[in-house]
């Protein structure tokens, strides 16, 4: 099983009011995908948001200069936005970073968690679901086909039209990521696309009908088993002990979680919430290095997933902290669920 960091790179007031700003963010990011090649972790996400509490809305760019500070980590996104981007532009840019980094690189792709980008770049919410139907097909298209000849809705056609750069590798690797719609697990799974299922509330075993639900679709489609992979992505944060962990993870998570509640009508989230998802049958991973791999351990048993990929900064925390937690993860935790599993570092 491969273990890695996502990030949305956040921009969020940290427990003491202080504010970092994007500039500063942004280099501290930096720091932490370098720690995370360094300590021998297998993937680092980031996301695409188009608010002033997240700094990146270009992934593909971050991206790339993550490729410039790192030798072995794999990059992608978490996600990119497809139904209000370009397929075109997104299969160019990543195929860029692709290059860049001689291979690692990989386009994570989803509908998104917000709708900011479908005003901003003047689409319509009513085509909601068409837009990444329609745009997913043309981005598969593009990843098989050097010259494209290609109409629909939503964009205009391409007639025998070429395509440029490709990437290194052939193809480059796209997941689809879901939050938990049956429609988009079958679709995924009917794709012969690797699935990113986002646990971060309530109990995991919630979602095990998912994840069998697509491997089920998956033979149903006929594709080799071998080929199947499930990424689990869910927040967590890791410290020396499960105390600190908690203290130092809770008031951005506060911030955040009651910030997005507010904007959806959730009801704020409390602190006794905070401590049933940080058990054991939660969707939290937040604690010391053991609790945090008898948790992977667990959901492995559930889902027999493929990759882990956990968001240490829902909210903004002090960068030294973070960095302990990255590197806790990469040189504790990482080698702990690998010897468990049997499996080495990148492996199944």
């Amino acid at each position: 099983m491969e273990l890695g960091i996502y990030s949305f790179v956040e921009a969020t007031p940290m427990a003491d009011g202080t504010l970092i700003s994007p500039e500063q963010r942004l280099a501290d990011f930096m720091e932490e995908v370098a720690l995370a090649d360094e300590v021998g972790l297998d993937v680092f996400g980031v996301g695409e948001h188009h608010r002033a509490d997240y700094v990146v809305s270009t992934p593909a760019v971050v991206l790339a200069a993550a490729a410039m500070r790192t030798t072995r980590i794999r990059l992608t996104s978490s996600v990119s936005v497809l139904s209000s981007d370009d397929p075109v532009r997104v299969f160019q840019e990543y195929a860029t970073v692709d290059l860049l980094s001689h291979g690692r690189t990989e386009i994570m792709v989803g509908r998104g968690s917000f709708i900011e980008s479908f005003p901003l770049f003047g689409y319509d919410l009513h085509d909601y679901e068409s837009l990444f139907t329609e745009k997913l097909e043309l981005l598969l298209q593009i990843r098989e086909q050097e010259r494209v000849t290609w109409s629909g809705r939503h964009r205009a056609p391409l007639n025998d039209q070429p395509i440029y750069p490709r990437p290194a590798q052939s193809p480059i690797p796209l997941w689809v990521a879901v939050g938990g719609t049956p429609q988009s697990v079958v679709r995924a799974a009917t794709l012969g696309l690797p699935m990113a299922l986002a646990i971060i509330g309530g109990s995991p075993e919630r979602f095990v009908p998912f994840v069998q639900l697509y491997r089920e679709a998956w033979a149903r489609a006929g594709h080799a088993p071998e080929r199947l992979q499930v990424s689990i992505n869910s927040h967590g944060f890791i410290a020396e002990t499960t105390a600190v962990a908690d203290a130092t993870a809770f008031p951005p998570y506060l911030h955040q979680m009651g910030k997005i509640g507010r904007e959806r009508g959730w009801p704020p989230p409390t602190r006794r919430q905070f401590e049933a998802e940080c058990s054991m049958q939660g969707a939290l991973l937040v604690g010391d290095p053991q609790r945090v791999v008898d948790k992977i351990l667990w959901e492995h048993e559930l889902f027999g997933h493929t990759r882990m990929l956990i968001q240490f900064s829902v909210g903004t925390v002090p960068q030294r902290e973070m960095l302990r937690c990255i590197e806790l993860y990469g040189t504790v935790v990482a080698p702990a669920v690998r010897k468990a599993l049997g499996i080495s570092s990148g492996g199944p």
